[in-house]
């Protein structure tokens, strides 16, 4: 047996309620260990002077008084939490101050700092316009870059085709 079994098991000891081969290994560990005997015998001390008190009997009137006391706080407390406590009074007060005075401001009064977000907030705006029209703008990079389209022969006007004189 170690000293955390022992331990464990002292209270159990001391009030006698170890049998048989428990009792006899952890008198064996006790016989070894010096700082389980002080522990033992701290113990058995302090258990000696309460034991020389004098029992205190209570009067006879002793359980009708707890019993009235007992009706006295739970009456108290069914109205009790009506009565709130100067703190709660105050911060209820304060949030409802603070509540009427925001609401009181009117949304041109309150001065909104300007900062680079609004300007990202319209380039976001014309970056979704530009999706909207995403498909004439993918035909518009291969138009630009298209050579094809200066090579054609451009036709004078004034050339008249033979299908057209009949």
């Amino acid at each position: 047996m170690n000293c955390r079994d022992a331990e464990k098991k002292l209270m159990a000891y001391l009030d006698g309620k170890l049998i048989g081969a428990e009792r006899r290994d952890f008198e064996t560990h006790l016989a070894a260990c010096n700082g389980c005997q002080e522990r033992v015998a701290g113990f058995q001390s302090v258990w000696g002077v309460l034991d020389e008190l004098p029992v205190v009997t209570p009067s006879p009137a002793f359980d009708v008084q707890v019993r009235a006391r007992v009706q006295q706080e739970s009456k108290k407390r069914v109205w009790g939490w009506l009565v709130p406590s100067p703190r709660v009074a105050f911060a209820i007060t304060a949030l409802l101050i603070t509540s009427i005075w925001l609401s009181s401001l009117q949304p041109g009064k309150i001065a909104v700092p300007r900062s680079p977000m609004g300007s990202t907030i319209q380039s976001n705006e014309a970056d979704f316009r530009m999706i909207q029209n995403l498909p004439v703008l993918e035909n518009y990079d291969v138009l630009t870059s298209f050579d094809a389209l200066s090579e054609i022969p451009v036709q004078p006007a004034a050339q008249s085709h033979p299908l057209n004189q009949m």
